[in-house]
């Protein structure tokens, strides 16, 4: 099937095999409209053609296409982008030095552009702008866009995101409780995406044994998951969840850490099979890397273990003497001591309620599979998924009440994202025959 879309006098085919709500994504006449839905849901693909679209029906203005991060953008948003653009055979020009695309057959830019430094998009007219993961971005980017709305040759000017649910956040006030006829917005449904069950028809029934139930809920279903209290971690249980471990000599210990001064928290932990196993935790009050290195070297160290270091990703900044955090770590570990050491830690964090979803997911999945164990002897972070807390917006970790608490499980965190999480899944990226659109 194809579709025609019309710039002036040029005539374009474009490949066109939309999902309903892709359908009714595309149809709405809002000035502002969203597209919410569950992961494989083909938001990334609706976002696309949205967008071409939009360039064409304004030709000669510049719009912009924005990600929460430059990584997300570089990584998912341009790339599906680019896809579209080539698959279809339209003709552009890629300004990478000003990352900007331009249509030739139309005249009109797309701007591409991380919207963390949103003071930044001050003093740029726009037709048009669209967002990917718009509940990753902060409302003022939203607002700052909205305000650029103002090219005078636009003549459909528009705004448009497309998002996974993240509880009843600003995207959900302002698309969902909408009072006004300038919001509109269309919620996918589940298991829609008959192209990604094509070619895996287990995809969504297998996340059952890997998400926590409210995250499923979230992220398979699409539901708008409110909290009924502020516990982060709660499916955690005593019962299901403390054991006594034994270290398994045939495997590497796995330590993660959070450079938080006074407590400077860390855990040793294993994976055994699919499970996690946090075996020991090391807390030292008001320590240094270098008392942290020697108190792992005296009790773990001469085991013939390997060492995997997992952690903080602002621990790898470097500062005026010394070098990084790590830097100091592994200048500090004795390695003679250690059957070898791997330094496993990302550029950036990834966002906390992603890794803590991925933890509640360890200690109880949707169809109640428990899959990290915990020693009694881990006090500290016993107490912190006993005590963490949201804050009222049920969005952010509470971590003004107690300096002691969120630190350990911060670190658990960081090693569970690296080990078990999904790191494609926020501004999913798939390629245009997994998840067609439409423009």
């Amino acid at each position: 099937m194809g579709r025609v879309i019309r710039a002036g006098q040029c005539l374009q085919l474009i490949a066109y095999r939309p999902l309903p709500s892709q359908q009714r994504f595309h149809a709405l006449r809002a000035r502002f409209k969203g597209f919410s839905g569950p992961i494989g849901s083909g938001k990334s693909a609706a976002l696309c053609h949205e967008a071409i679209r939009k360039a064409y029906q304004n030709p000669g203005c510049m719009g912009l296409l924005g990600a929460p991060t430059y990584p997300m953008l570089r990584d998912a948003t341009q790339r599906a982008l680019v896809a579209v653009l080539d698959e279809n055979e339209l003709p552009y020009n890629w300004n990478r030095s000003e990352s900007f695309i331009e249509l030739t057959q139309c005249g009109s830019r797309i701007l591409l552009r991380s919207l963390e430094e949103y003071e930044r998009l001050r003093g740029t007219n726009l037709a048009w702008f669209g967002v990917d993961e718009l509940t990753y971005c902060r409302e003022e980017a939203w607002l700052r866009l909205e305000g650029r709305l103002r090219e005078p040759k636009a003549k459909q000017p528009s705004g448009f995101g497309v998002w996974t649910p993240k509880g009843k956040d600003w995207v959900h006030r302002r698309f969902l409780e909408a009072t006004t006829k300038d919001y509109s917005v269309v919620l996918a449904k589940p298991s829609e995406n008959r192209h990604v069950l094509a070619t895996d028809p287990d995809f969504y029934e297998r996340l059952k044994s890997t998400y926590s139930d409210a995250f499923y809920r979230q992220e398979v279903l699409g539901e708008y998951v409110i909290s009924n209290g502020r516990q982060v971690y709660s499916p955690f249980s005593h019962e299901a969840n403390v054991a006594s471990l034994e270290i398994v000599h045939s495997l590497p210990l796995l330590w993660t850490l959070d450079f938080n001064v006074n407590p400077f928290c860390t855990l040793i932990c294993q994976r055994v099979g699919d499970t996690l196993h946090v075996v020991d935790e090391l807390v030292l009050q008001g320590a240094k890397t270098v008392d942290m290195a020697r108190d792992m070297d005296d009790r773990y160290g001469q085991t013939a273990h390997g060492l995997v270091i997992y952690g903080d990703a602002t621990g790898a900044a470097e500062h005026t003497s010394g070098g990084s955090n790590y830097k100091q770590l592994l200048a500090q570990l004795a390695p003679e001591k250690w059957k070898y050491i791997h330094l496993r830690v990302p550029r950036r964090n990834p966002p906390v309620l992603e890794r803590v979803n991925l933890v509640n997911g360890l200690l109880e999945t949707v169809d109640k599979k428990v899959r990290m164990k915990i020693d009694p002897r881990c006090h500290w972070l016993i107490a912190d998924l006993e005590a963490v807390q949201f804050r009222e917006d049920g969005i952010q970790v509470d971590k003004s009440k107690d300096a002691r608490r969120t630190h350990i499980s911060d670190a658990l965190g960081y090693l569970a994202w690296e080990e078990f999480g999904n790191k494609q899944r926020i501004g999913e990226s798939h390629s245009h025959d997994d998840v067609p659109g439409a423009c």
